[in-house]
């Protein structure tokens, strides 16, 4: 049986053999590891104890989990089962509903979580943990007001604990092509948009933008376009706009859309012409920083992107990146845009409430770090341990971050996040204002109300 189709009693029942303390991933007291906070874990003897686990990630992740378990299992003596699945988000709504739900529910969309504690699903964590967070994380407050939701009665409670962070503030671009030009990194946006023009100006193609992906086309795009809301607006703003108190066709949001259109709009700044920024895939649009000569200097997409640089392409050696950054002029700090997940207690017990505990330990994080693709805005963690030099810029970032904000299109409903503010973009590229565009989207989630 394939671990998608395990949910309910068939979680509960699965034994997931996880590493005996001599087989840890790092030995105990070896590494620039914080062992002191694993000695720390001792005192609470969850021994006989069962905790289950149900998350999102199958594969390498998984295997990066686990061995993050096996520290929780080696201090505390609790037998710990984690079952990943690609089809979390189905499964967990039938477990819940049945009555079978998991102890911890790793929650990759927390507009799902929402949902789950609105319906009573889910364990509100102490008032402790919220003040941890916003004590112990970078831009804490954004972390507590994310893993937040409205329970049954309506008052909002911290339901979750934020745990491995995605970056997507990040602008790439190879080293080497910056050199022979004599560009530098811009620090701020007024000094990226003149960094574009002098491109432009120097006959260089400043940016490759691409928007294709199937049936899923246009969503680079709404990355762009809530980068910018953060970087024109208020948070507060932001939060509004996701839950639709302040209506796509505000102009704040036309604002927004239109700066994404300074860059993509522009045949002189985006390979190919603005025209080909709709029919360019995505993964194939990083490509022209490393032409011979480039077809662009910079590409503006998430920490994932190095997955599809041609073969050969070293990160830190012929690409690298920085922030996409905010406005001088405007005061809203160091906002990022981003993504991850959330752990929450969907069956309560004691050792559910130790784990929740143990992510606020430093050797939660640090064994993560130490392997690869985790990020943490936990300040308290020693960044020597990342095995990436290039992960641990990234973390730079967001320890540097005001504000976080998760990737607004995934927190609105189906049929405008991942519906019409996709085709809006591929519309707004295509030559629509900017403002029909707009209307069009509110109408969608006007329709679906």
């Amino acid at each position: 049986m394939k671990n998608a189709a395990l949910g309910g009693a068939a979680l509960l029942a699965l034994s997931v053999g996880m590493a005996p303390a001599q087989d840890l991933k790092f030995p105990v007291g070896e590494g620039d590891f914080t062992w002191s906070s694993f000695e720390a874990l001792k005192s609470m003897d969850l021994s006989g104890q069962e905790l289950t686990i149900f998350g999102p990630w199958p594969g390498p992740d998984q295997d990066n989990f686990e061995n993050v378990l096996a520290y929780f299992e080696a201090a505390t003596g609790a037998d710990v089962k984690y079952v990943g699945s690609d089809s979390f988000e189905q499964q967990i709504r039938i477990d819940t509903e049945a009555g079978s739900a998991p102890n911890i529910a790793v929650f990759p969309q927390p507009g799902l979580m929402s949902d789950l504690a609105k319906l009573g699903k889910i364990t509100p964590l102490d008032d402790s943990v919220a003040s941890w967070l916003k004590e112990n994380y970078a831009a804490g407050e954004s972390w507590v007001s994310l893993s937040s939701a409205e329970g049954p009665d309506g008052t909002r409670h911290l339901y979750g604990f934020p745990f491995k962070a995605d970056l997507k503030s990040l602008v790439w671009y190879s080293p080497e092509n910056f050199e022979d030009a004599g560009y530098e990194v811009p620090q701020t946006m007024e000094e990226l948009k003149a960094l574009t023009e002098q491109m432009a100006a120097d006959g260089v193609t400043p940016w490759c933008i691409g928007l294709g992906s199937g049936g899923a086309t246009g969503w680079p795009a709404t990355d762009w376009v809530e980068d910018l809301m953060l970087r024109l607006n208020t948070p507060q703003d932001y939060d509004d706009w996701v839950s639709n108190k302040l209506k796509f066709d505000d102009p704040k949001v036309i604002a927004a859309i239109d700066a994404f259109g300074w860059f993509a709009r522009n045949d002189d700044f985006v390979a190919g012409g603005a025209g080909a920024v709709a029919t360019t895939d995505f993964r194939d649009s990083p490509k022209g920083l490393f032409s011979s000569p480039p077809q662009c200097m910079m590409h503006r997409q998430a920490s994932f992107i190095p997955a599809f640089f041609p073969e050969g392409v070293q990160v830190g050696v012929d690409a690298d990146f920085f922030y996409f950054p905010a406005y001088a002029d405007k005061d809203l700090g160091k906002p990022v845009l981003g993504a991850g997940t959330v752990f929450s207690i969907t069956k309560d017990s004691p050792a559910a409430q130790a784990f929740i505990k143990f992510l606020e330990s430093p050797i939660a994080h640090e064994v993560w770090m130490a392997q690869k693709g985790f990020l943490t805005p936990y300040k308290g963690v020693n960044t020597a341990v990342f095995s990436d030099p290039t992960l641990g810029k990234m973390n730079d970032i967001l320890l540097n971050a005001t504000t976080f904000r998760f990737d607004g299109s995934d927190l609105m409903p189906g049929g405008v996040g991942a519906g019409s503010f996709w085709t809006g973009m591929v519309d707004y590229v295509g030559g629509e204002s900017a403002a029909d565009v707009a209307k069009a989207i509110q109408d969608s989630w006007d329709a679906l109300k």
